[in-house]
């Protein structure tokens, strides 16, 4: 109970703080919070702009114990889906929670609550005196809504996403009512282009 307790506060506080990607002043608001996070965490946090000044990359870094093994991602994205009020019962950036403890907000399942567990998960490793032998790296980019070719399509293609030497990642997953969750391996390609040849039709 209480590390449930502790996400709904952690994923409360971004929810009602960060209405995520209303706007630019809002995603600045974002980074500004996951920096705090990051702090309170007393891991290294660096922001980087692999495409254009609007679209950061936030990446918090773990060390490991042997930090030339491939280090592990888990990634994370700032950006929703457009809203539509008026198809909403609770206002979509106030983060309501009901008697039950549903939360409702926009990007609840996707992305906040992934990001919220990731951060969730290392405080209380951390908390417990656990040290990774891999180096862990969480990313929180933009743009993952419609493509992203402002963010993880560009990020992955600089000297920083090199260095990094990323031995395998985990990206967003669908939500559980148990405490099983499945992983799917090569659900996605990598980054590239794939020609194809077929007929017109009307």
């Amino acid at each position: 109970m209480l590390i449930t307790v502790s996400f709904n506060f952690v994923f409360l506080k971004i929810s009602k703080k960060i209405p995520f990607l209303k706007n630019n002043n809002a995603l600045a608001a974002c980074v500004e919070f996951l920096k705090r996070q990051a702090g309170s965490l007393n891991l290294p946090v660096e922001v980087v702009y692999p495409a254009v000044q609007s679209k950061p990359v936030v990446i918090i870094k773990w060390l490991g114990t042997q930090p030339v093994l491939p280090s592990i991602v888990l990634n994370s994205h700032t950006d929703v889906v457009p809203v539509f009020r008026d198809k909403w019962t609770h206002d979509p950036f106030a983060a309501d929670m009901d008697e039950e403890g549903r939360i409702f907000a926009r990007g609840t399942q996707d992305m906040k609550s992934v990001g919220t567990q990731y951060l969730g998960a290392i405080r209380l490793l951390k908390a417990s005196g656990f040290q990774p032998k891999r180096t862990l790296y969480v990313t929180f980019v933009p743009d993952e809504e419609i493509g992203g070719s402002l963010g993880m399509a560009e990020f992955v293609k600089t000297d920083y996403y090199k260095q990094m030497n990323v031995g395998f990642s985990l990206d967003e997953g669908a939500t559980s009512e148990s405490d099983v969750h499945h992983l799917f391996y090569a659900e996605r390609l990598r980054w590239g282009k794939i020609p194809l040849v077929g007929l017109q039709t009307d």
